[in-house]
């Protein structure tokens, strides 16, 4: 029995394109080995009871109107969980050159969208490496999916067919339901606003902006991909940080970056002034009781980070200032509506409003809250943990950053061809936090 697509999942999976898939990935490193039959059987449990895990895509006919999931009839487990050997002693870098490997291989159209690979023997434990279409769900999804196979989580609940494939329609797809036509016809751009209601102001507040500046983090992509994650900061340092300067630790995190690409585009050359780059950060819109729900139910913000400003305090207080100012916006549910209306569009609408909306920003940034205490998966502790969302619209670069208890980990994902030392970003994070460090030591003496 077919099941038709949602309108932003079928978005996501319209944005596909060979030189930028739009596949999330994830990294979970853990501490002592797993036997490959336990792993399997959490999968089975855990994953499959998903039928989006166990169900095939089948584009629309003509390629018009909504594809559809199909269950595959030839779902194999096999097809999807593999089993990998890095070789003896390997490290942190041969793991972080295998995932760059996987980032730039597409996901097999002919089964479902999703991909386990498990790395025996790694570091003296394992590693499990999971790949999902970003169509099945998004970045917040995949988190929840991986962590349900942690020991100790309640056994899912077999609800039925219907049940399990149903998604509640929320408000904003009600209002979108009419906007759909209307992005048929670009020149009524204005009735789609005035349909968005209270997000009207914010939508074409969105499209006014100017584009963000050609900068050397901004590019023609190539089919190359490089994934790279920093050593595990300490969660108290950012929350000093923050104690000391009146701001939330997602302050410090978005300013600490602002000064790591600083240092990336200054190493490169690059005269700077006073010039902004946004990064274009997802924005939960999930209701509580819907939290472990699959899809796409995400907006998204654009965060002007202040590069140009040499200052580190002086940095961060912009950031936070900008911070608080979207805090309250209305932007998040106004993309949300327009990815919606997306699913549906004619092609050519779909690839201008896809084209004006990455012209505004240069980096895709997820800032993810783990579990504050440490979990285990089939006995063996999990050690670190890592993700990366794609970065829709051709952006070369996404930016992930994960707390897991009381650590911090910020994680890379970009184009070879346009970012070809993410190493040097991460450096300049590291760099960052340990200034920030030594300013509020120094205002403590």
């Amino acid at each position: 029995m077919r099941t038709p697509f949602r309108n932003v999942d079928a978005s996501w999976l319209r944005m596909d394109d060979p030189v930028n898939l739009m596949v999330v990935t994830g990294v979970l490193v853990l501490g002592a080995p797993v036997p490959v039959a336990r792993l399997r059987e959490l999968v089975e449990k855990r994953l499959l009871r998903f039928r989006r895990f166990t169900s095939r895509v089948v584009p629309p006919f003509a390629g018009v109107g909504l594809p559809d999931w199909e269950p595959d009839p030839d779902f194999d487990i096999d097809r999807h969980l593999e089993v990998v050997r890095l070789g003896p002693g390997a490290g942190e870098p041969v793991l972080q050159a295998f995932v760059s490997r996987l980032l730039s291989e597409p996901l097999p159209a002919d089964r479902p969208l999703w991909s386990i690979h498990f790395v025996e023997h790694f570091q003296g434990g394992s590693a499990i490496v999971a790949r999902i279409h970003h169509c099945i769900g998004d970045g917040l999804a995949l988190v929840h999916v991986l962590l349900s196979m942690a020991d100790g989580t309640p056994e899912p609940e077999r609800r039925n067919q219907r049940a399990r494939a149903s998604f509640a329609v929320t408000l904003g797809e009600r209002v979108l339901r009419g906007a759909t036509a209307l992005l048929g016809h670009p020149g009524r751009i204005g009735d789609l606003a005035r349909l968005a209601s209270g997000s009207a102001g914010a939508l074409l507040g969105l499209l006014a902006l100017p584009d963000d500046p050609p900068t050397g983090l901004k590019g023609s992509l190539g089919r190359k991909k490089l994934a790279g994650w920093s050593r595990p900061f300490d969660l108290d340092d950012f929350k000093a940080i923050g104690r000391a300067t009146g701001s939330t630790v997602n302050d410090v995190l978005m300013a600490g970056l602002a000064g790591a690409l600083r240092r990336s585009l200054l190493a490169r050359g690059e005269a700077l002034g006073e010039v902004d780059v946004r990064a274009v950060v997802p924005v939960n819109l999930r209701r509580p009781e819907a939290a472990g729900r699959l899809g796409n139910r995400f907006g998204l913000v654009f965060l002007a980070l202040p590069v140009g400003i040499e200052d580190p305090l002086d940095r961060l207080f912009e950031v936070r200032r900008r911070m608080r100012a979207l805090k309250d916006s209305p932007q998040a549910v106004a993309v949300y509506q327009v990815l919606w209306a997306m699913g549906v569009a004619p092609r050519p609408v779909f690839d201008l409003a896809l084209r004006i909306f990455a012209a505004k920003g240069t980096a895709v940034v997820t800032n993810v809250v783990g579990p504050r205490q440490e979990i285990a998966i089939a006995g063996a502790p999990l050690r670190e943990a890592m993700f990366w969302v794609p970065s829709a619209g051709r952006l070369a670069l996404g930016v992930s950053l994960l707390s897991y208890a009381g650590k911090v980990w910020l994680g890379l994902q970009c184009d070879a061809a346009v970012i070809p030392d993410p190493a040097g970003v991460l450096a300049g994070f590291g760099a960052e936090v340990e200034e920030l460090l030594a300013l509020r030591r120094k205002a403590q003496e």
